[in-house]
This record gives C-alpha cells, structure tokens and sequence, in this order.
C-alpha cells in the first residue's frame, strides 16, 4: 500500500514538472482566482464593519411640541424600546438640549448672547432612536407618524440619514456582487485550464496508461497520479497567492485605516492568518482536484 501510494505521488509530481509552461499558465491563472477569493472574503469583513460603523454613527430623532409632557413623552420613549426593530432610544430634554447647544457653541459670542437675551428655552425635547438594521428606519419613522402621536410630535428626521445608509449598503452590496462574480469567473477560467492541462497529460501518457491497464493496474493507480498533479497545482496555487497577499494586504491597510478607524486589516489578516490560509487552500486545492477528477473521468472513462 506503501509502495503503490509512493509511486502515484511520484509520477503525478513527474507529469507536473514535465508540464513546463502549461503548469506555469495553470498556476498562475489559479494564483489570480485565489487572490481574488481572499479578496472578496476581507472585503466582505471590511464592508460589514464600514456599515456597522456608519449605523453607529446614524440615528433617527423625533422632537416633541413645547407643550408636550415629559411624561408623554416617556411613554413614547417606553413604547418605542418595545419594538424589535429598536435597538436604543436615548432621551433629551429640553434642557439637556440647551445645555449642549451652548456647549457645542460656547466660542460664538453672537449665539452665546443671544441665547441669554431669550425669555425661554427655544430648544425642544427629542428621542434620538437607532435601529437594529438600517432598513428599519422607515418602519420606525411610521410609527412615529401614527395620527395618535400628532398632537405631541413637532418633527422627525428620517430621510437624509437613510438616504445616506441606503447608498453606502447599495454600493457595498454591488461590489460585493461584483467580485463573486469575478471570483466565479476566474474559478472557472482556472478549472478549464487545468482540465485541459490534464487532458494533454492524459494524452501523452496514453502509451503509458494501455500498457498499465494491460498488466493489470487498478483503476485508481492509473487515475492517482493525475489527481496528485491537480492537487500540485492547488497546493502551489495556494501557497504563492497567500505570499503575493502579504505585501498587498500591508500596503492597502493604512488606506482601510483613514477610511474606516474601526478596522486595522493588517492586524485582522495577522490575527485570522490560519483561517484564512486554510480557505485559500480549501479552495484552490478543490478547483484542482475538481479539474482532474472530471478530465480523467472523461478521457479514462474511470
């Protein structure tokens, strides 16, 4: 058993550096789908911290009429955290409102007086209310706009927001279609590649496979070796893409940085690297030995 699994990996390993420039071209049209998959997987880490980090940064607020009761206006606040499209609703009073216009205007002599000359707080109370999905919004500015609230409820913000994270989720979600279906493409660029590699190779030891079939060789001593040269082009494949991604994730991680603060992708690649070598190798070890077992099924008809 030994013996025969030796000699399959020898002569699958013989046929791929035989190969000369039909390995290289395999390997390197596998080494851009690879890199493409590891792309479309940081991105994909990437685009849901961006959009986790924007939500955070986004709310809806909903300001009351002067007139309205604080206790009137806790109810709401209670009646809201019911919903389970409600993650947290935050509430400032009037004075609290007060308190921080001065304090976000405190340099603005004109304001700051014109503030002091006022007979009453002009501020109204508010609920600011975040989401626990940004297409929850528009659920939670209709409540809001219920005929039983109208009387208390002076205005609601809503649409600028939404505007804002409907765009950011719309363009990340096309950039995420466009690199599955560039990583599909090249998938199966690579698959026909190595297919037809291993065709040739199937080819030229046709000689070789009449007379091993003659002496009696098992149906899997003569398909062996090229699955062994498929999984050659997937290991190799596998291993040069995952160098080629360490310059390349270092030089583009301080670009991530500036724009999302949230995320370090230098140091989540160092954290993952395990994870994500191995789902390099899962899939790049697949379109090879994917690639063989169809071309030798096909032309040994095993």
């Amino acid at each position: 058993m030994v013996v025969t699994l030796t000699r399959i990996i020898k002569y699958g390993l013989q046929a791929f550096l035989r190969n000369g420039w039909l390995t290289v071209s395999t390997v390197s049209i596998m080494i851009l789908a690879a890199i493409v998959f590891e792309g479309l997987v940081l991105f994909n880490v990437t685009g849901k911290t961006a959009i986790s980090s924007i939500q955070e940064k986004i709310d809806i607020s909903v300001y009351f009429k002067s007139n309205a009761s604080e206790d009137g206006i806790l109810n709401i606040k209670k009646s809201l955290e019911d919903l389970s499209e409600v993650k947290s609703v935050e509430y400032v009073s009037r004075e609290m409102a007060l308190a921080e216009f001065k304090k976000r205007h405190e340099g603005d002599a004109s304001i700051t007086q014109a503030i002091e000359e006022l007979d009453q707080n002009p501020l109204l109370a508010s609920l600011n209310i975040k989401a626990k999905d940004p297409n929850e919004y528009k659920t939670i500015a209709t409540y809001l706009e219920a005929k039983t609230l109208k009387d208390q409820v002076e205005k609601i913000s809503f649409a600028e927001n939404q505007v804002v994270i409907e765009r950011l989720v719309g363009f990340i979600d096309t950039l995420r279609k466009g690199g599955i279906t560039l990583t599909l493409f090249l998938a199966f660029l690579a698959v026909i590649v190595t297919f037809n590699t291993i065709r040739l190779a199937i080819f030229s030891a046709s000689d070789q496979i009449g007379i091993m079939r003659l002496v009696g060789a098992s149906n899997a001593f003569i398909r062996g070796p090229f699955l062994v040269e498929g999984l050659a082009y997937g290991l190799i494949s596998a291993i040069v893409s995952f160098l080629l991604m360490i310059p390349l994730i270092s030089f583009i991680s301080p670009y991530v940085y500036s724009f999302i603060p949230e995320i370090n992708l230098m140091a989540y690649w160092s954290t993952n690297v395990f994870n994500l070598f191995f789902y390099q190798l899962l899939f790049c070890v697949g379109l090879g030995i994917l690639s063989s077992y169809i071309a030798v099924r096909k032309y040994l008809h095993l």
